[in-house]
């Protein structure tokens, strides 16, 4: 295995693992992912754009089938429940992510997952199973790509399609050679562009959708027979040459089966924007420790890392909900003014007249110990000055959600049951069979209907 090229090795890793061989709390945790992303899937219940993927899938796929879509309640293929689940998942801006790649491993792994295991009759060990070698393919992946390929891409949409296919790939039981063959032709669809937070387009919930039908496409047509290429990642003309200008080959396959970054994965605790949580627990922090209200403040600077200031610093009047989470100026607004940012505040408060004044209180500024920290550490710091003249500052070294700081089992609960209730989806009984359900997927003989 020494000589083998890092493709093969993922490959081999992802295909051959075992419920076995993965320590009880890397299960434990994947199992508070799953309703991490569950709560995050229905939340996307009534977002424009995720309606509009979900009429085009209902008008191209057929009209039964044996997997599920949360959001519309309604059975399709796998391949356009994926797609549409996946989308639903990326738009309240709750799904999780992980640090280090700067990667939303679940709005592309649990979407394809769960529709291949309805479809399979696969049992709930076998779904965990494959999230897990979905998220260390695509962290391994995402930290492999770098910075330079964060600045321009969105690397859930790139990334996420081989960890969708990984993921897939493992249900189906492909050989390490075939899994290499979906890998080549997942990562040769890799796409997803930044540009679109500029105009407040959709192309987010367009990146995780088409990386979820990317992915679970190769792994099938690799199951099949169709090849792709070998080095995806690192030959000539891969993502690396094509995406990035700085890459570590050792990332992709480095302490396989050792490290699990599966567990260092985050929660997110605002419906934001990750790059704005270090800074809005950190206001938090200067207001609840000095007593400050909003109206005593009459700044706020966030020093914060490059990454954040390339994701944020174009949106700059935000003219859509969704464009406001990405808005550290409304991020920092809803904090101050209401207390959270959470999905109600921002439906609520992101264009009041309130929010758009103390936005424009609030700047962005490089820190150097914030950006040489970065991706593997977010900080948050904050300078804020008050009407009384003094100066404040703010830190926090591990935002709410982090692993040194996560979210408990009970806290995932209630944010599942807040995300189901803002999204309208039934009622709390509901919502707590399927809570339940999770807790005990590792026993589930086969997966599934979902739909309570």
């Amino acid at each position: 295995m020494q000589n083998d090229f890092p493709e093969l090795q993922l490959a081999r890793f992802a295909a051959n693992l075992e419920y076995d061989q993965i320590p009880a709390d890397v299960i434990r945790r994947a199992e508070e992912l799953l309703l991490d992303w569950y709560g995050s899937a229905l939340a996307g219940v009534n977002a424009r754009p995720v309606a509009l993927i979900d009429a085009w899938a209902q008008k191209m796929g057929p009209s039964t089938g044996p997997s599920e879509v949360l959001t519309s309640q309604r059975n399709t293929s796998p391949y356009f429940a994926a797609m549409v689940n996946g989308a639903a998942s990326h738009f309240a801006e709750q799904d999780d992510v992980h640090n280090g790649s700067v990667f939303h491993p679940a709005t592309v792994v649990f979407p394809v997952v769960l529709a291949i295991s309805q479809a399979e009759q696969k049992s709930g060990r076998d779904l965990l199973v494959a999230a897990v070698a979905g998220y260390e393919t695509g962290i391994r992946i995402g930290e492999f790509l770098g910075r330079p390929h964060y600045k321009i891409f969105h690397t859930t949409g790139t990334a996420g399609a081989i960890a969708a296919a990984v993921a897939a790939g493992r249900l189906l039981e492909l050989s390490p050679e075939q899994m290499l063959d979906a890998m080549g032709s997942s990562g040769t669809q890799a796409a997803g562009l930044w540009e679109f937070l500029r105009d407040a387009a959709d192309s987010k919930q367009l990146h995780t959708a088409h990386a979820c039908a990317s992915g679970l496409m190769s792994a099938y047509l690799a199951h099949d027979g169709f090849k792709g290429a070998k080095k995806i990642l690192t030959g000539l003309h891969g993502m690396a040459a094509g995406m990035s200008g700085q890459t570590d080959p050792q990332n992709i396959s480095s302490a396989l089966g050792e490290r699990w970054a599966l567990i260092e994965t985050s929660f997110k605790y605002h419906a934001s924007c990750r790059h704005t949580h270090p800074a809005a627990d950190a206001l938090l922090a200067v207001m609840t420790t000095h007593q400050l209200r909003a109206e005593h403040i009459t700044g706020v600077t966030a020093h914060t890392h490059q990454g954040a200031i390339d994701v944020l610093g174009p949106v700059t009047n935000p003219s859509t909900v969704h464009q406001a989470k990405f808005s550290m100026g409304t991020v920092l607004a809803l904090i101050a003014l209401h207390g959270r940012a959470g999905i109600e505040e921002f439906d609520r408060y992101f264009d009041s007249a309130e929010v758009r004044g103390f936005s424009r209180k609030v700047s962005m500024e490089l820190d150097q110990e914030v950006d040489q920290a970065y991706p593997a550490k977010w900080i948050g710091k904050v300078v804020v000055s008050t009407t009384d003249g003094r100066t404040l500052h703010g830190r926090v070294d591990e935002p709410k959600g982090d692993p040194g700081n996560t979210l408990s089992r009970p806290e995932l609960e209630d944010k599942a049951l807040r995300l189901a209730r803002q999204a309208h989806r039934g009622d709390e009984a509901r919502t707590r069979k399927a809570i339940d359900h999770i807790w005990e997927i590792s026993r589930q003989p086969h997966v599934g209907s979902w739909l309570f």
